[in-house]
């Protein structure tokens, strides 16, 4: 039997005294969720249909267990077909302009208005801020370790009110302050820092403030006096105010889903909308996450907490201040689906369960516990987190804005996430975040993840930890655990963990870090069939990861400190070079072996002695040319009779990574390829790829490179990767930096750059023109010791 209907309209243009009709839809959203709900209750299909136009919401929409739907009858609120309806958490200001000084313009707004950000036709400006906004520096878009000194500081008559944004000191994200004052001393007078969970304090350059009346001095930026109710803008070139739209943002969530384990918000749908201008949330982001660096704020532009079958699908999140969806505490069988997801301050999607669940939580990182002191119970304690959850085919990028500890997708205290066909890059940090082993489950696959740990170190295109209430006890020796081979497998690893975790069928690129980053402690692992352009695979500490059949294009696999009964395997991979072990015994867990290391020489398979003599085992693995098909495609698959299936490697699917819906997929980007060979170009310019320090280097070579780079010949030397903690990283080289001139010498080659650079005393600084975003930029470093 067909399910009656009940169809609602809400329009711009609409009255919500009327019948919400086509024909004389409400005004309201709110006002079509009072009308569902009888409809609700009387069993019928609602649907509310939502005319074109900018919605500004008065008040958070909030659904709760009464605008539940059913299996056979979901409550679906979406766009009329065609049109573009925004969710709005702004305003719009109607304001009578009057010329300040220069370039500056001010007006009058409502008493007792509180602005977060400003948008000017579509367009966000900024803060006033020192230094000035940069869209071309990659950290923070402008640092300066002076802004917090007491000369710059002097010349501010009262910065109560301001923002002080600083790098961690080791970069493991960030740190946020509210200026409430100076003192006599021109010291600033603080309060926040409080999101970083490994306390270290601020970097010593990489810092800026915000929301100082006199640096409002460059265009694009505003300052909103609250005292005397005066809003000061300095207008892009072009812009004029007087006739443009002017929209002040207010509400930091627009949607909630709110219920309760006993009483969810259940078979809710929103389908087509876009969800503009949420406040930012840094100052509330206070709650320690597990044993890590990470706090975070339970709030997005959208808040699911307390559902059962609900999906948000085909909407887009932009300018928003904070993290646009938030799953979390108990969920079941959430739907993200054919998102696009861009210019966010904070994470993209955040599945976060209730620590309450944990058996034994820890939650700073120096931690430590007893053996006989924890709960030995598996796996949660209560159902208080996210599972059963897909995020599929999403566009996710520019998140991040503002808060650096953030990722596309992060998850957290929960089970059963998966992630497929989702496009992720231009990432401050990590682009998918797995925090712990709670509880496992989760499955990442045929995602495009490059561009990522761009302002942050120590990280990877994915990244993960496992310290669980296993790690590091003080009563065992993680040594001993396993360390009998006829030994069966020992469950405390696993205490946490319900099922493990699969990585397959994705393409990864960092530039700043691993590919795969798998760090302390991280446990049962699946890893198969990934193709890494850049960084490798890192697996540090932890037990029962399987990493098999990957490539790792011109990088390696990364071993980092294992425990001596892992029980890892790392088998039937293509490597590009040798391994970079730290502090591995021999022999590296229960197999380490079948591997080919690639080398295009043309010769005839041989074993590959050099991955022998690291691992102690690989008796088995060759050195070769894997004959991929088509690298300059970024094909790698292998052709008929590659050594590399000898050895037990399997081709994958080259053409499944990232979004395949086609909005999305017509205008996601796609990684750069890395180039492989010494070939020379027409010119017969060799590449000439080589090391300085830890960074890949190379020559400008051929018209692509030229172009890409926007130089007018073949001359200069690019920086292919930058590692964390490479000298270079942190004083303010980029990953594609073309390194033109050293001491005013000109550099034309590899052979000029180390030359040069061998001639310089330690200790002593020097100049070195780079070319970046089109454009020359003079730079000083120092020599290290």
């Amino acid at each position: 039997m067909k399910q009656a209907e009940e169809w609602i309209y809400v329009s711009t243009e609409g009255n919500d005294r009327g019948e919400g009709t086509k024909e004389r839809p409400f005004a309201t959203l709110q006002r079509a969720q009072m009308a569902a709900r009888p409809a609700i209750k009387a069993g019928k299909q609602v649907r509310v249909r939502v005319f074109g136009g900018t919605h500004y919401l008065p008040d958070t929409l909030r659904f709760l267990p009464e605008d539940s739907g059913a299996e056979d009858a979901p409550v679906i609120y979406e766009a009329v077909p065609g049109e573009e309806v925004v969710i709005s958490g702004g305003m719009q200001l109607e304001l009578q302009w009057r010329t300040y000084d220069g370039g500056i313009l001010h007006a009058e707004v409502p008493h007792g208005l509180q602005l977060d950000q400003l948008f000017v036709n579509g367009r966000q400006m900024h803060m006033a801020r020192y230094p000035n906004y940069c869209e071309e520096i990659r950290i923070m878009n402008g640092y300066a370790a002076d802004c917090i000194h007491a000369e710059r500081v002097r010349r501010w008559a009262s910065p109560a009110g301001g923002y002080v944004h600083a790098m961690h000191k080791h970069l493991w994200g960030d740190y946020h302050y509210l200026i409430k004052g100076k003192d006599e001393n021109n010291q600033l007078i603080l309060e926040g820092g409080w999101q970083n969970n490994r306390q270290m304090g601020m970097h010593d350059n990489y810092r800026y403030v915000e929301n100082i009346f006199e640096e409002l001095d460059a265009p694009g930026e505003w300052f909103h006096n609250e005292k005397n109710g005066t809003l000061y803008v300095y207008p892009y070139p072009g812009t004029n105010l007087h006739e443009a739209l002017i929209e002040g943002v207010r509400l930091a969530h627009l949607v909630e889903f709110v219920g309760s384990e006993d009483a969810p918000v259940r078979h809710i749908q929103l389908r087509g909308f876009t969800f503009k201008h949420a406040a930012r949330t840094f100052m509330e982001n206070k709650e320690p996450l597990l044993r890590s660096d990470w706090t975070t704020y339970r709030g997005g532009a959208a808040l699911l907490r307390g559902t059962e079958d609900c999906t948000i699908a085909d909407c887009t999140f932009e300018q928003l201040g904070g993290n646009a969806v938030f799953v979390d505490s108990y969920n079941r069988n959430p739907i993200i689906k054919g998102c696009r997801i861009s210019n966010v301050g904070a994470s993209g999607i955040a599945f976060v369960g209730d620590p309450e669940a944990v058996r034994s939580p820890l939650f700073e990182f120096n931690e430590r516990q007893k053996l006989q002191d924890i709960d030995q119970t598996p796996g949660p304690k209560t159902n208080h987190y996210p599972a059963g959850a897909l995020v599929e085919d999403c566009l996710i990028y520019r998140v991040g804005r503002v808060e650096k500890q953030s990722a596309p997708v992060q998850i957290s205290m929960a089970m059963d996430i998966t992630v497929r066909h989702c496009s992720i890059y231009e990432v401050p940090r990590a682009g998918i975040n797995i925090s712990e082993g709670t509880f496992g489950g989760h499955v990442i696959e045929h995602c495009d993840v490059f561009d990522t740990v761009l302002e942050t170190g120590d990280h990877g295109s994915f990244n993960s930890w496992g310290r669980d209430r296993y790690w590091l006890l003080e009563d065992v020796d993680m040594d001993q655990i396993n360390s009998d081979s006829e030994s069966e497998i020992s469950t405390l690893p696993i205490l946490d963990m319900v099922r493990p975790i699969t990585l397959r069928n994705n393409r990864w690129r960092c530039d700043y870090g691993w590919d795969i980053d798998l760090d302390d402690g991280s446990t049962w692992y699946h890893i198969y069939d990934n193709l890494c352009l850049a960084g490798g695979i890192k697996l540090r500490e932890g037990f029962y990861r399987i990493c098999e059949n990957n490539i790792m294009v011109n990088n390696s696999f990364h071993p980092h400190v294992w425990f001596r009964g892992s029980r890892d395997i790392f088998r039937h991979n293509i490597v590009l070079a040798e391994y970079a072990p730290i502090r591995v015994p021999k022999p590296w867990g229960q197999l380490c072996d079948w591997n080919l290391l690639h080398e295009a020489d043309g010769l005839e398979p041989k074993p590959a002695s050099q991955l022998q003599e690291q691992s102690g085992t690989d008796v088995h693995s060759l050195i070769s040319d894997a004959l991929f098909v088509d690298p300059t495609t970024g094909n790698y698959k292998v052709r008929d009779g590659s050594p590399a299936l000898g050895v037990g490697f399997r081709n994958f699917p080259m053409d499944q990574f990232g979004v395949q819906k086609p909005e999305l997929k017509r205008i996601a980007r796609t990684p750069r390829l890395p180039e492989l060979g010494t070939m020379a170009s027409e010119s017969g310019r060799l590449p000439q790829h080589t090391r300085w320090g830890q960074c890949k280097v190379k020559n400008i070579v051929g018209m692509g490179e030229v172009s890409a780079a926007g130089l007018p010949a073949e001359t200069g030397v690019l920086i292919e990767t930058m590692p964390w903690g490479s000298w270079q990283m942190e004083q303010g080289f980029q990953v594609a930096d073309v390194i033109l001139e050293l001491n005013g010498k000109k550099v034309d080659t590899v052979d000029d750059l180390l030359g040069l650079y061998n001639t310089i005393t330690s200790g002593n600084s020097f100049r070195v023109k780079v070319f970046r975003g089109q454009r020359e930029v003079e730079m000083t470093g120092v020599k290290l010791l």
